[in-house]
């Protein structure tokens, strides 16, 4: 079983050690660089990290940009803030492996003061919400660690390149029928401060990137090619 877990990066310089450091032996991390200048990219590859540079920005950008790179059978997503700890990961991988899921989350669970703003959690619910009314998913969040098979996620066209190429995974693999299953996870207190969901004006730009992908219609004959 090989492994890859994709890590997209923007000014995480300061988190990336602790990060990597976690990343479970064998497995490798590839850390999209989407135009830092801290250093990230340096630092990543000084803790062994194979570093993909993806100079359009977005973080949907990023992430399919490490899937591209990738070439394990099963691709895991995780911030590299900091807030997730990439440990976690074998008990995502080995959900998917088993056939208990096809797309395995993990559900934030806050462990420290700060660790999820209520702005960002506002933003989240309201989302889960609208993707239940949309897929029927009872999901409680969209949170970016995450594991499935790769293969099967490229067939799954991901297309948006901003903050809705979560949701945007999350709607198409419930249109394809698969099983989508979340699992709660500790959320630490981020490493520096949030580029998409550290302000109000920021969680609720993302929230329009993913109303655009709710508005999605979904397929006829109920499940992608």
């Amino acid at each position: 079983m090989t492994v890859d877990v994709v890590l997209p990066c923007l000014d995480e310089a300061d988190a990336l050690p602790w990060v990597l450091a976690r990343v479970p032996a064998g497995w490798r991390a590839i850390v999209v660089d989407n135009g830092s200048s801290d250093g990230s990219a340096a630092v990543a590859a000084a803790h062994g990290a194979t570093v993909v540079h993806e100079p359009r920005r977005g973080f949907g950008s990023a992430c399919h940009a490490g899937l591209l790179a990738s070439d394990a059978e099963f691709v895991c997503f995780c911030d590299c803030d900091a807030s997730l700890d990439p440990g976690l990961l074998p008990g995502l991988v080995g959900a998917v492996a088993d056939g208990s899921a096809d797309l395995l989350l993990g559900r934030r669970r806050p462990t420290g003061r700060g660790a999820w703003p209520a702005h960002a959690r506002a933003g989240n619910l309201a989302l889960s919400r609208l993707l239940r009314r949309r897929t029927g998913l009872r999901l409680h969040d969209l949170g970016p660690m995450r594991a499935a098979r790769r293969e099967a996620l490229l067939g799954l066209g991901l297309d948006d390149r901003r903050s809705g190429y979560p949701l945007q995974m999350v709607v198409r693999a419930a249109d394809a029928g698969w099983r989508v299953r979340e699992v709660d996870v500790p959320y630490l207190p981020r490493t520096g401060r949030s580029k998409v969901t550290g302000t109000w004006k920021g969680t609720w730009q993302a929230v329009h990137d993913m109303r655009k992908v709710l508005d999605e219609p979904a397929p006829a004959g109920g499940g992608r090619p």
